[in-house]
């Protein structure tokens, strides 16, 4: 995995209707996110908050959906921004800030793929799809459309700039959902997206289909895009979030995704989204979501010796 990682904070909570996501960034700044990741031998360079492009009140049909101008600004500073990210030659990790700041990381990014003539894959950790089209939100949350947006549904021009260069439907894989609407039901499984539901995960285990699109995307050669929404953690563990929904992911669970990722050395770009210090008990969620971050980029409990005498040695305790 790339030795040098920028930080770029997004401090967006228009997709939102729940205050506290602004404060996101700079929670995971406290929480000591740079020093650990310098700890482990990483060049840390942090870009600072960045800021939504001035852009003219805009209104839809929908009436529902709020904020759309202030997303708009927020979707063209970071689509620029993740390009520049990546052009820099370093990994860049977008700390947030609500999901639909992933409407600019992940088109953006997607760009920066395409210009180096390489498929982009997402996989995404969120107890929703995030497949909302704007005229199909009943909550008007944009953090509810980013998915749908930067595989290049119809229905977001001439509000949002054109995805140029869309992820393909199949190049995404959604783990741990457990909260869909129908009209994200029906897009999905009209696109092709790999959508795995806590059901499947609790019958099949995490690792099987994780392991499996890891596969894919090391057979075409891809760049793997991480984006992670703290609810797609079990509320008890990651309370700092303002959509919690019971039964997501537990900590072993979490723990293992980000070891096989690390493992792969497949992940070129990460967004850590929907941290909310406001509802935090004590720093935890976010204190917890950098000790994921650490084992993504390589932290060990216990690292995997192997001898010829003795085989490998497991993470096993001896109680006497």
């Amino acid at each position: 995995m790339n030795k040098k990682v920028v930080l770029i904070g997004a401090p967006i909570e228009t997709g939102t209707h729940i205050s506290g996501c602004r404060m996101g960034p700079d929670a995971f700044r406290c929480a000591k996110l740079v020093e650990t990741l310098q700890s482990l031998g990483l060049e840390v360079e942090d870009w600072g908050n960045q800021a939504p492009k001035p852009i003219a009140t805009q209104t839809h049909a929908n009436g529902a959906i709020h904020h759309l101008a202030e997303t708009i600004g927020w979707t063209q500073t970071l689509f620029e921004v993740a390009v520049k990210a990546m052009h820099s030659g370093a990994l860049p990790v977008f700390i947030g800030g609500d999901h639909s700041m992933a409407m600019g990381t992940v088109s953006g990014i997607s760009e920066s793929a395409a210009q180096a003539g390489q498929e982009q894959f997402v996989l995404w950790l969120d107890a929703h799809p995030d497949y909302h089209g704007l005229s199909t939100t009943m909550s008007g949350n944009l953090h509810g459309t980013p998915a749908a947006y930067f595989t290049g549904r119809s229905g977001f021009t001439p509000y949002f700039q054109e995805v140029a260069n869309p992820i393909k439907p199949e190049n995404i894989c959604m783990l741990g959902l457990r909260s869909v609407d129908q009209a994200e039901r029906d897009a999905l499984m009209h696109d092709g997206v790999l959508a795995y539901d806590m059901r499947y995960i609790d019958e099949h285990g995490i690792s099987q289909p994780l392991q499996s699109f890891l596969q894919k995307v090391k057979q075409a050669n891809g760049r793997l895009h991480l984006s992670f929404d703290v609810d797609f953690l079990e509320p008890d563990i990651a309370p700092a979030v303002g959509t919690t929904v019971p039964g997501g992911a537990t900590f072993r669970e979490a723990h293992l995704i980000m070891e096989i990722l690390a493992d792969s050395n497949l992940v070129t770009s990460v967004d850590l989204v929907e941290l909310n210090p406001f509802l935090d008990e004590r720093g935890k969620t976010a204190s917890l979501m950098v000790d994921f971050i650490a084992s993504l980029f390589g932290r060990r409990v216990l690292d995997r010796v192997t001898t010829a005498s003795h085989g490998p040695m497991m993470g096993y305790a001896m109680v006497s």
